[in-house]
């Protein structure tokens, strides 16, 4: 499981927020942190529209972006300070003059959001670096993942694909769960689910139907500032959700037999049961159905589950009420 923190624009511009953000994140046993890279000459306009008008400060969409921007010099601070912490950097590019800095960091690998997936002309930048790619289908049919993933099957680079619903926060009802053995089964390669839910069942759920990659926005509150707040996963909910997964794998990896129970063999004989029964008895009495009981533990009596063949039979002697009933007991 490769389990990814999204930092996202949490930092609000801010590179000791974001360094503040790498320290804790680390103590939470994510495997990385994710970043977006955004350079707004490079990426973005005057007409693009805010997707959630949530700042006062920026009167357009252009300059948002401008203010989350750092320098290259503080991209590689950021890059030094996660290998410093064990933790893999890692970033969404949204135009090729950040895969140009992203390549100057030495990333490992490229994770491609929602909106890029249609983007070839920076996929075919990034597929040249034949690095790994990790591509969102939030907002894409399987039409046009068809499209993409004949691309990178044509650039020969590996990749891997999230299940994602671009919708903040998700309902449960486009959790889109589903989705992950069906891309599974179409393309055969590793699949993770990108989560903007800000519950952590839903990355729960995912690993146990078979995700390989979790991807969640990470905010040290709820509360503040920011467009992706209300569906991100604080810190304490990231180590619940990290000891969790953990555990769900280490499940997988180990599967019961249910064709051998011999381990219960002590446990069986403790919480199974005996017949008795549930009312005095005279010698010759037919029983019937209605005249047993079953009590704990097994061994003292007939086993519970073989009381249809006492049905009919007599008694031997007089039993008295919740007395265990006995092989010998009957003819």
């Amino acid at each position: 499981m490769f389990i990814i923190a999204e930092i996202g624009q949490a930092h609000e511009g801010s590179l000791g927020i974001a360094h503040s953000y790498i320290d804790a994140l680390a103590k939470t046993g994510v495997d990385a942190v994710k970043f977006q890279i955004h350079i707004a000459e490079a990426e973005s306009s005057e007409y693009e529209p805010f997707r959630i008008k949530f700042s006062t400060q920026d009167k357009i969409r252009f300059e948002y972006w401008k203010r989350m921007e750092f320098t290259p010099e503080q991209w590689q601070e950021l890059k030094l300070h996660c290998d410093e912490t064990g933790i893999e950097f890692l970033a969404s590019p949204f135009s090729n003059a950040a895969v140009d800095l992203m390549e100057k960091l030495e990333v490992k690998r490229y994770k491609i959001g929602s909106g890029e997936v249609n983007n070839f002309l920076m996929l075919e930048k990034i597929t040249r670096t034949g690095k790994p790619v990790i591509v969102s289908s939030g907002m894409s049919s399987f039409e046009e993942l068809d499209c993409t993933v004949e691309f990178l099957k044509k650039k020969v680079v590996d990749y891997s694909i999230l299940q994602c619903t671009t919708a903040y926060p998700t309902q449960p009802q486009n959790y889109g769960l589903n989705v992950i053995g069906e891309l599974k089964e179409r393309y055969n390669v590793p699949v993770g689910y990108s989560d903007h839910s800000g519950k952590i069942e839903t990355c729960i759920a995912a690993t146990a139907l078979g995700a390989e990659i979790l991807e969640f926005h990470a905010v040290f509150s709820r509360d503040m500032f920011g467009p992706d707040t209300s569906s991100s996963l604080e810190l304490n909910e990231i180590k619940q959700l990290v000891s969790a997964v953990k555990k769900i794998q280490f499940a997988q990896v180990n599967p019961i037999n249910k064709n051998d129970n011999s381990a219960f063999s002590e446990l069986k004989s403790i919480f199974e049961k005996s017949l008795a029964t549930n009312k005095a008895l005279p010698a010759g009495h037919v029983l019937t159905f209605n005249d047993l009981e079953t009590k704990k533990p097994k061994g003292y009596g007939i086993a519970a589950s073989e009381f249809e063949k006492v049905l009919g039979k007599k008694l031997k002697r007089d039993l008295e009420k919740w007395e265990f009933l006995k092989e010998e007991d009957i003819r």
